[in-house]
């Protein structure tokens, strides 16, 4: 199948072409994102590939179907990004990639964790400039403390099972709970007791128009004063002014964010020589008990590689005829939704 394949880096391009020996499409690599106004690229294509931040509304889908496209295979778990109503209506097909390595993303978490606890970030500085006071450095042990995960899928689980061995006390909330973590000795309770008791909470569900902002002002303020926060999911489960006045209050006391509701102009991109006009993403690079990473938490060698296989195995089910496990549609979702 001949594929375009959009917003590209080089540790993109280089794991798709060594998979791609096995499967023998013709790939087309084009460095922007697929928006409406880039859509021209992908002309005399009957596959996009696309990743988190390209955006495929309903326009863009509309100028895709127009031109011959059939196949959008995201490489990617979430799928916000698609119009999935709007795919169906024009005869797109969508696939996606489930699961790329949960470890990736849950030792992230953890790293996350233990480096606004112990303050690694800025002891590393410190040294670096021939400074060993250790003041402001203070952490607190790990152990014996209450740790909430919202969302306890195979990400959620692998954090539990971390922290676990860190001899933490797990509080989770799902809509479904995971036997594993039953097993492992969580107890499930509802968001408002998690919120209330734990120490730490970490973020591990998708985003739907029922978790978008899950976090709020409303729900910060059930929370213990100094809270950590952990978000390695979707930036849109936090409402980040509510978390800004949070920090301001010292009712938040660490803030670990892997994602950003207004991240698409930001990340994956070098920006170091910009002005970046975001003043909310701003704000938050002023608290020194912040800290951010560029959504890196999946970015293994072990992800890419699946996730390279797994794109081009979808390809290759839809353009073979055969069922494709990963579709997703706007039907299939709401099934899921319902139970």
């Amino acid at each position: 199948m001949k594929v375009a394949v959009f917003n590209t880096k080089s540790y993109d391009r280089n794991f798709l072409e060594t998979t791609n020996a096995n499967y023998n499409h013709d790939l087309v690599f084009f460095e922007p994102r697929l928006t409406q106004e880039t859509t021209a690229l992908a002309v005399g294509f009957s596959a996009v590939c696309v990743f988190i931040n390209d955006q495929l509304d309903k326009t863009t889908l509309q100028v895709l179907a127009a031109q011959g496209t059939k196949l959008i295979a995201t490489r990617s778990a979430g799928f916000n990004h698609i119009d999935l109503n709007a795919a169906a209506e024009f005869g797109i097909t969508v696939v996606r990639v489930p699961a790329y390595s949960p470890y990736a993303v849950a030792e992230h978490t953890v790293g996350l964790i233990l480096t606004l606890n112990r303050k690694i970030h800025r002891a590393y500085n410190r040294v670096r400039e021939g400074n060993f006071s250790l003041d402001g450095f203070m952490g607190f042990d790990l152990h014996g403390r209450t740790v909430g995960i919202v969302g306890t899928g195979k990400i959620g689980f692998l954090v539990a099972q971390i922290l676990h061995g860190f001899g933490c006390q797990l509080l989770a909330y799902d809509l479904y709970p995971n036997p594993d973590c039953e097993a492992l000795g969580v107890k499930y309770v509802d968001l408002q007791e998690l919120f209330a008791t734990s120490d730490i909470i970490s973020l591990h569900c998708p985003l739907t128009p029922q978790t978008r902002h899950l976090i709020n002002a409303q729900s910060l303020a059930q929370m213990k004063s100094g809270v950590m926060l952990i978000n390695t999911s979707r930036g849109a489960l936090i409402d980040t002014q509510a978390v800004i006045d949070a920090l301001k209050s010292r009712k938040i006391g660490y803030l670990g964010l892997d994602v950003y509701e207004q991240e698409s102009n930001l990340f994956f991109e070098d920006l170091s020589t910009e002005v970046i006009e975001d003043d909310v993403f701003q704000r938050l690079l002023t608290f020194p008990n912040v800290l951010i990473t560029g959504h890196q938490a999946f970015f293994t060698e072990d992800a890419l590689q699946n996730i390279a296989q797994t794109t081009l195995s979808n390809i290759s089910d839809v353009e073979s005829g055969r069922p494709c496990p990963n579709e997703v549609s706007a039907q299939r979702v709401v099934a899921t939704k319902s139970g």
